[in-house]
């Protein structure tokens, strides 16, 4: 699934555009982002697009729901596999419960987090996870 939004170019930078569009319903439902009415996207400025233009920008939905799925679920995820393990390896070496669970959970948590940054950093590199200019209005 694609979703598609307007927006008026505000800096352009060799093939990268950064593009001010309108916040969409789901980006008002979350409210990480400061600010109410705009954001501002970074876009693969495939067209051509110029400072000042209005062109509509592409972004693959399926990225946002993967990207949604790292940052909110997997630490949680991580807490408690991570809890469970250090359960397990606790009572193996005779430490005790507590402090055990909350070791391996920390432990998770913090792997999960650095797993983010990782995946953060390699989808700004890879084109097929950024949105692209497809028209100039």
């Amino acid at each position: 699934m694609q979703q598609q939004q307007e927006g008026i170019v505000v800096e352009v930078s060799g093939r990268i555009a950064k593009v001010k569009t309108s916040r969409h319903n789901d980006c008002e439902n979350c409210g990480a982002c400061p600010g109410n009415s705009a954001m501002i996207l970074d876009a693969l400025n495939t067209m051509g697009a110029k400072l000042g233009q209005r062109v509509l920008v592409k972004i693959q939905e399926i990225n946002m729901l993967k990207a949604a799925f790292t940052v909110y679920i997997l630490p949680l995820f991580a807490a408690f596999v991570g809890a469970v393990i250090g359960d397990f390896i606790g009572r193996f070496l005779g430490i005790e419960e507590l402090i055990s669970k909350l070791a391996g959970g920390l432990g998770a948590t913090v792997l999960s987090i650095w797993y983010i940054k990782y995946y953060d950093d390699s989808s700004r590199a890879d084109e097929k996870m950024q949105p692209v200019i497809i028209k100039i209005i």
